[in-house]
């Protein structure tokens, strides 16, 4: 934005004009004079009472130096001296009166002004505008809106308001945000022709501003045309700054430089405002030459310039502005003491606090609400204390704000019952203490509270908002409460709160529940989806196992112009690595290159999960290594990807690694290091883990890791030995490690112990189907068709259905999935036709023969052998086969563990057909190649 050359006027100094003078100037009424203009109150004093009885202008010189003194004792003097010598007896116009009223008012004495003004025999407009300033200056501007009540009521002549009445009377109407009462006064300035007076007119534009009523204001403004003023500007400017239009007030400060009206320090002040909150840098550098330029050195600039270099974020700035300022007030010091917390240097604030000190600046509430937000930002949770400590003793806990700062301090330093108790301190809380206090409960996992708080300040009358929507719907994540999450929507249709923000949380939180149907219907609904809409619903795809929805997201995004960020990258890699899709997750890689996004943090995590989840490893590696940062959850990343894939030295080597880099691992890193060890028959190597972890580094294992170790031990045969481990574990154990008891048990066919674990397991997930299959399972090993068919019809009578056995393979960019006996391919015929091709070449060449222990049905060996020959891996193999060059590898893909007989066929497919497969099955990787496979028979 162009900037005009700015001016800067300097301000006249304004000489007080003289009382009228009713005695011939002499020597001594020139001294008293002189000396009050030079401001030497102790000579004038002694002068004033060295004559009795003094001339009444004399007084007014005096008092009128008393009160710009704000000196209440040399006034209170002076009184004494007036009443002593009966000057106040002979006072008939109140001359006398009304000076002492307007002392006491600007000392603050508002009491004595009053008891003051009631004695007057006689009021005049000038008495009356005396005790209306009284009050004013005191901050009482509703007994000042009284007085002039009064006034107007009282019919004494010469008592009629003039323009000073109305001009202090619209201030005070602005102070207590009346803008009824000052649209009467306006009326009555247009009555009596006020209201042509640019003193008036300015009162009227501040008035209105205050009040929220800016258009009113301009209007005013307009409507003076030539009469306006340099205090007209600035009321106007300042009205549209404290309205939050500083675009308008930009505009305006170059109206009145076309105008050709200097600016004063109030303009000044007011034009940095909207620097400030515009973050108009080179506009508020203008600002600072000019004011240099002509040698202006008020506080109140110096602040003002201070703040806005503080909003603009240039601290250095903005401490030579602070280093510049003569005499530094409080406003000064929690200026630069705010500028270093709001740019996040709160270790340097903590120290120039150090400063403050030292300088002997007592800390009030404005430094304590930065020193709290500083500390809070560093987690330092006992100086946070002291300064609670120090708030309590110095009674600054009351204020509204050093409580909501105090609050949200200790949360940040994970402190929630000392939130809680601030909270509980507080004698009335506003609209933030209630919405802090509720995420305070939200966040920390306190839900039934953060529920109890959420009725309660509904109770109180605080208007409910998005902000506190947003709170309770983070206690429904949590609760997975599909009732409860459908109250809080519904809450906020009713009220008007759903904003676009809102509307994309619910459409994670129905996901997250399992509420697939209710995510997509509110999606669709949303008619201005931005970024966050999409990546939404494309994770909620994503979570519910549509997969290939979540790909069609992403490329609708696209076509509805919206620019997908790095979480919206990440998210479709993630839906991408679980389709095994390999050309899709190199499609997104060029974008990430092409874009120049930076292939770091969560993009190069998610880019190693993807290449890895689609079985190239080569890829994940060559990612892993360009990686300048590498943190903990890339190496955990690639430590995970070797584990699945079958190679646990190499995750074992990988995680040494890690640790020389001088990274802390943690519980994930852990689980992933386990789960390397169960896949390749490292039994010592994973019990040695799990024993650093816990003795080392200090890290409780979840029920996951426990799980792992059980995996291990089940999977080299020792079952009963993980039995034993599950009996020692210092926590209940849970249903993920029965079930790797179970799959171990049925492996090495310990049926006793894997009725054992099947009927924990089923005691403690009995909605999970994937349990009900397993157990059937093992029940059809051991030949129990009777405890089979019992099983099975406990699963139907609680209304559960497996997910069908699939497998899916790439071609091209298409997906083309099979399921068992699959015809529903557009080239079934020709499949099934080389799927005969193959097995009959197995069986001549390769020796197969079908193992139908595999077969988990109660059914002839014809049927078993014929149910053996649909499977779905196979379907797939064999339209790789059609489908690829020869010599092309086959990567596939299965939703569940690949099943003894399949094992076989793929390695002999592998060495008879010299293609190398890859299969991904729900457990892990298996790279056959010449007849063997990477996991060594061992899965």
């Amino acid at each position: 934005m162009a900037t005009a050359a700015l001016s800067l006027r300097p301000l006249p100094h304004r000489t007080p004009p003289a009382a009228p003078s009713v005695s011939p100037p002499n020597s001594a009424s020139a001294s008293l004079k002189r000396l009050c203009k030079e401001g030497d109150l102790r000579q004038a004093l002694r002068l004033l009472t060295a004559r009795a009885p003094p001339a009444r202008e004399h007084y007014g010189w005096v008092l009128d130096l008393v009160a710009a003194r704000r000196a209440d004792a040399e006034g209170r003097q002076i009184h004494a001296h007036a009443l002593a010598t009966g000057s106040l007896d002979e006072d008939d116009d109140g001359f006398l009166a009304t000076k002492l009223v307007f002392m006491y008012g600007r000392c603050g004495r508002v009491d004595d002004a009053r008891r003051l003004f009631n004695g007057m025999p006689a009021r005049t407009v000038f008495s009356w505008n005396a005790l209306v300033g009284a009050y004013l200056s005191s901050g009482s501007a509703g007994e000042a809106m009284r007085v002039y009540g009064a006034m107007r009521a009282s019919a004494a002549p010469g008592s009629a308001p003039d323009g000073c009445t109305l001009a202090s009377v619209l201030k005070a109407c602005g102070a207590e945000g009346d803008g009824r009462c000052g649209g009467e006064v306006h009326g009555l300035a247009v009555k009596v022709g006020l209201d042509r007076s640019t003193l008036v007119a300015n009162a009227l534009i501040g008035m209105y501003a205050k009040c929220g009523l800016l258009d009113s204001a301009l209007r005013v403004f307009e409507w003076l045309q030539d009469a306006r003023d340099v205090a007209s500007w600035n009321s106007v400017i300042s009205g549209c700054v404290q309205n939050g239009r500083a675009l308008e007030a930009l505009a305006l400060f170059r109206g009145m430089q076309s105008a050709g009206f200097g600016m004063n320090s109030y303009t000044a002040v007011a034009v940095l405002q909207v620097c400030a909150e515009l973050a108009l840098l080179s506009l508020g550098r203008e600002l600072h030459a000019a004011l240099l330029k002509c040698g202006s050195e008020l506080n109140i600039q110096f602040n003002a310039l201070l703040v806005m270099y503080a909003k603009c974020g240039r601290v250095g700035s903005a401490l030579r502005v602070f280093g510049q300022i003569a005499e530094k007030d409080y406003i000064s010091w929690n200026s630069m003491l705010s500028c270093y917390v709001q740019n996040g240097f709160c270790a340097e604030a903590i120290e120039f606090f150090g400063e403050m000190l030292q300088h002997g600046f007592q800390p009030d509430h404005a430094c304590v609400v930065s020193l709290s937000s500083a500390l809070g930002h560093l987690s330092r949770l006992n100086n946070g204390r002291e300064v609670h400590a120090y708030a309590i003793k110095q009674r600054l806990h009351t204020d509204l704000q050093v409580g909501n700062t105090l609050m949200d301090m200790y949360i940040k330093c994970d402190s929630i019952e000392c939130s809680a108790k601030v909270f509980e301190s507080m004698s009335i809380g506003d609209h933030i203490s209630w919405t802090t206090i509720l995420a305070c409960f939200a966040q920390s996992s306190r839900h039934s509270e953060a529920l109890e708080m959420f009725l309660e300040l509904q109770k109180e009358g605080i208007m409910v908002d998005s902000m506190m929507i947003g709170s309770i719907l983070e206690t429904c994540s949590c609760l997975k409460s599909t009732s409860l999450l459908k109250q809080v929507h519904a809450y906020a249709i009713r009220n008007g709160l759903l904003d676009l923000i809102l509307k994309n949380r619910l459409i994670d939180i129905y996901g997250e529940c399992g509420e697939f149907d209710h995510s997509l219907n509110l999606f669709q609904r949303v008619e201005k989806k931005d970024i966050v809409s999409w990546t939404s619903m494309i994770n909620c795809c994503t979570n519910s196992g549509r997969l290939d929805e979540a790909v069609s997201l992403f490329t609708e995004m696209q076509k509805a112009n919206i620019q997908p960020d790095s979480v919206a990258l990440v998210s479709i890699l993630v839906a991408i690595a679980g389709l095994s899709s390999l050309t899709k997750g190199k499609q997104v890689h060029g974008f990430l290159i092409r874009r120049n996004f930076p292939i770091e943090g969560p993009v190069v995590s998610s880019l190693v999960d993807m290449y890895s989840g689609c079985g190239s490893m080569n890829y994940a590696i060559r990612v892993f290594e360009r990686a300048k940062c590498k943190d903990v959850v890339l190496w955990t990343a690639m430590i995970n990807a070797t584990g699945m894939h079958g190679h646990g030295k190499q995750a074992i080597d990988l995680f040494k690694r890690m640790l020389q880099t001088g990274l802390t691992p943690d519980h994930v890193s852990f689980l992933a290091l386990l789960y390397a060890c169960s896949h390749s028959k490292l039994v010592e190597e994973g019990k040695h883990y799990l024993d650093i972890m816990t003795s080392k580094y200090r890290l409780k294992p979840w029920q996951e890791h426990y799980a792992c170790v059980v995996d291990i031990l089940g999977r080299s045969g020792q079952t009963e030995e993980a039995y034993e481990f599950i009996k020692s574990m210092p926590m209940d154990p849970k249903s993920v490690v029965w079930c790797a008891l179970l799959g171990a048990c049925r492996v090495h066919k310990n049926y006793d112990l894997a009725v054992v674990a099947a009927n924990k397991l089923l005691e403690l997930e009995p909605d999970n189907p994937g349990n009900y299959i397993l157990v059937s399972n093992v029940f059809a090993e051991m030949g129990k068709w009777d405890n089979v068919k019992e099983v099975r019809t406990r699963m139907a009578e609680r209304g559960l259905r497996k997910n069908p056995a699939c497998s899916w393979i790439e071609i091209g960019n298409n997906i083309h999935t099979f399921t068992s006996g699959d015809y529903c391919h557009r080239d079934s015929e020709a499949i099934h036709l080389k799927l005969s091709e193959i097995t009959e070449k197995l069986q001549k060449e390769g020796g197969y023969v079908e193992d139908t222990r595999f077969v988990l049905h109660d059914v002839s060996e014809a049927e078993k052998i014929d149910m053996l020959h649909k499977h779905s891996e196979r379907l797939a193999i064999a339209f790789g086969l059609i489908s690829t060059r020869p010599g092309m590898p086959i990567r596939i893909a299965k939703n569940l563990r690949v099943c003894g007989d399949c094992h076989e066929f793929t390695k002999l497919v592998s060495k008879l057909f010299e293609r190398e497969i890859v299969v991904r099955d729900a457990n892990r990787f298996h790279h056959f190649s010449g007849g063997s496979c990477s996991c060594e028979d061992f899965w």
